[in-house]
């Protein structure tokens, strides 16, 4: 039942009143020992089967002795095999039924039988063994006639009773049934929300790391390619990448931060950290800027954008600059963003296929990475930084998840574009609705 309940402590404090199946782990399907609830059940079943064959005990006063003695032996030992019956149901409910269908004193254990295989075997099983307690109904009455009842009269009570006590234990497994289909239920729903965190967390931390790594790493293969560069454009780049890590690293205590703001007892969520909206678009092209890329920001927005939608927004360009300083090296990128509530909002990042000129640092003059190098080949703007290609396949996620699409590839003009459109719905008062 862990999956069911909202408060441990409630689960805990009513265990004992719940069946040992429904007590194991629902991913293991591991037995369990049998719970305070099932010896109870246990000993009542063993007090009735007890008290149906004490009941019909004076009937046999007119029996010849030997039967007496014989039906007397076979009651007590069926009343014993009651405690078998979790462990062999249908052993017993076969072997009690067999001894009822002519002895007296195995009925109460016979009952027992079949309700504990209507209630733990399904119904290709419980079934032949209902069909045979009935048939068993016959021989007992022609063999043993009640001088009260008349022999109809008789088999049909014998047969009200085999069916009342089947169907007990049919409407218990399938409340059972119902209760553990709930409890997986519940335990898939909690595994796809572990799940769905877990890529938000792998998310954000793509978001927020792949932007800064890219800026060290390009300005670390500045410095390898040029080792003989002056110390003052060297200065200069060990200073961009000393500020990069220092953001990298604020931004990872941010998104750990927030992790460990978490409840102990997982009651309250991971609250969401500050996330950029569509105002810090420009920030983040100036960025990339004074990173040496050539990026020209055409922002044409009605009126502010969503917070989610800015978001969604700001990534998918983030990604896409990202994405063109790897592959692209110091080709020039156009980013434009427009768009109006009821229309939505696009979003597009262009560059070309064959990156034809460095990257310069501002202020460098031609710069560690404008400035080429004789016999370097491609050089450090023709070697693409690594990447797994999850990028884009998480904008594309990210696109579907916010109701919009997202499109990728090269262009008949030898660009390689990125182009996003989300969904911008129109705010309407209330008073208007």
């Amino acid at each position: 039942m862990t999956g069911l309940r909202g408060d441990g402590a409630h689960a805990d404090e009513y265990r004992w009143a719940l069946p040992s199946v429904l007590l194991g782990d629902g991913r293991e399907s591991r037995r369990v020992r049998r719970s305070t609830r099932d010896w109870i059940v246990d000993i009542g079943m063993f007090l009735l089967a007890c008290g149906i064959t004490l009941f019909t005990l004076p009937e046999l006063q007119d029996e010849p002795e030997p039967l007496q003695a014989l039906e007397q032996v076979v009651g007590a030992l069926s009343c014993m095999a009651v405690w078998l019956r979790r462990r062999w149901p249908v052993g017993l409910a076969v072997v009690t039924t067999l001894l009822s269908s002519y002895l007296e004193l195995s009925g109460g254990a016979s009952l027992v039988g079949l309700f504990t295989v209507a209630v733990h075997r399904p119904f290709k099983v419980s079934g032949p063994i209902l069909l045979f307690s009935l048939v068993t109904v016959a021989p007992y009455v022609m063999l043993r006639p009640q001088e009260e009842l008349d022999r109809a009269l008789a088999a049909a009570l014998g047969v009200t009773i085999a069916l009342a006590v089947y169907a007990w234990g049919v409407v218990i497994r399938a409340r059972r049934q119902l209760i553990w289909s709930l409890r997986q239920r519940a335990d898939s729903a909690a595994e796809e929300a572990k799940r769905l965190e877990r890529e938000r967390i792998a998310r954000e931390m793509h978001d927020v790391l792949a932007h800064r790594i890219s800026m060290l790493s390009l300005h670390a293969g500045a410095l390898e390619f040029r080792p003989d560069a002056p110390a003052e454009e060297i200065a200069r780049a060990a200073g961009a990448i000393r500020t990069n890590a220092h953001l990298a690293l604020q931004d990872l205590r941010e998104v750990i931060g927030v992790l460990r703001h978490a409840h102990p007892d997982g009651e309250d969520p991971v609250p969401d950290r500050p996330q950029p909206t569509l105002a810090d678009l420009p920030a983040l092209v100036e960025e990339c800027r004074h990173a040496g890329m050539d990026v020209r920001l055409d922002l044409r927005a009605d009126g502010g954008a969503p917070e989610g939608l800015g978001r969604n927004v700001y990534r998918i360009v983030q990604e896409a600059l990202t994405n063109a300083r790897k592959h692209a090296g110091g080709a020039p990128v156009a980013v434009s963003v427009f768009g109006a509530p009821g229309e939505g909002l696009s979003a597009e990042v262009r560059n070309p296929l064959e990156a034809r000129h460095g990257l310069h640092l501002p202020g460098a003059g031609a710069g560690l990475v404008g400035r080429g190098l004789p016999g370097a080949g491609a050089g450090l703007v023709g070697r693409s930084l690594p990447g797994a290609g999850a990028g884009l396949i998480g904008l594309k996620e990210r696109a579907g998840l916010a109701g919009g699409r997202l499109e990728h590839g090269a262009t008949p003009d030898g660009e390689f574009a990125v182009r996003a459109w989300l969904p911008w719905p129109v705010e309407t008062d209330r008073e208007d609705a």
